[in-house]
């Protein structure tokens, strides 16, 4: 399995609504022939252009919608998600599993910058769903605290019980998964209680939030 490791990082900052470091439908119709030139122009290019956008757009599975930006999910409830990373798009089921404080033990290896602060697991499995190319691809996800925003730590790394991977080079396939881990951390006193998702054009400002 790959993983997509990065250099340890940490940081408190006063303010909330920081991001964490760490690392539209289909379209398609037919066009009609039309009595006049003008009117067979006209479709025929309405045409090009749907089966353009069809190409572009995401696969969505049989049975399964896309999840619409500023969704709120349980931990373990599944968002369905399209996803576009360089020429590689399909469509990815993102479950958020666990939500774990660990112990503080697990920020030794960052030193004085890990005083007062506690280390929070954000745990996911990733399932293909479009059946497409999608090895490699990796996910990102933010804690969030208790009021739903921001903890006020950026962190990125991993610890020896939070190893953040990508999908694995067999990453092709409907069905395939795979699990991951996104370190965030929070003051002493205080607690990453959500995981939020905000990437992609449709998630950047409305973004999808699971609770726990």
């Amino acid at each position: 399995m790959t993983h997509a490791r990065g250099p340890l990082f940490i940081a408190s900052i006063a303010t909330a609504g920081l991001l964490l470091s760490a690392c539209g439908s289909q379209t398609g119709g037919q066009a009609v022939p039309a009595a006049d030139p003008t009117s067979e122009t006209t479709s025929t290019a309405t045409s090009t252009k749907e089966t353009s956008a069809s190409k572009s757009a995401p696969v969505v599975p049989a049975g399964g919608d896309i999840t619409a930006p500023g969704s709120k999910l349980k931990v373990g409830e599944r968002a369905v998600i399209p996803i576009t990373v360089g020429d590689k798009s399909g469509t990815i089921g993102v479950t958020v599993t666990a939500i774990e404080a660990g112990p503080k033990e697990d920020l030794a290896k960052f030193g004085d910058k890990a005083k007062n602060i506690t280390p929070f697991y954000l745990r996911a499995k990733v399932e293909n769903l479009s059946g497409t190319d999608l090895s490699f691809t990796s996910i990102g996800l933010r804690g969030l605290g208790e009021d739903g925003k921001g903890t006020g730590v950026i962190i990125s790394g991993d610890t020896p019980k939070c190893d953040s991977t990508s999908a694995p080079r067999t990453f092709k396939a409907a069905g395939e998964t795979y699990e991951t881990c996104v370190l965030s951390a929070a003051q002493d006193g205080s607690k990453v209680a959500g995981a939020e998702y905000n990437r992609g054009d449709d998630y950047v400002k409305t973004p999808l939030v699971w609770q726990s």
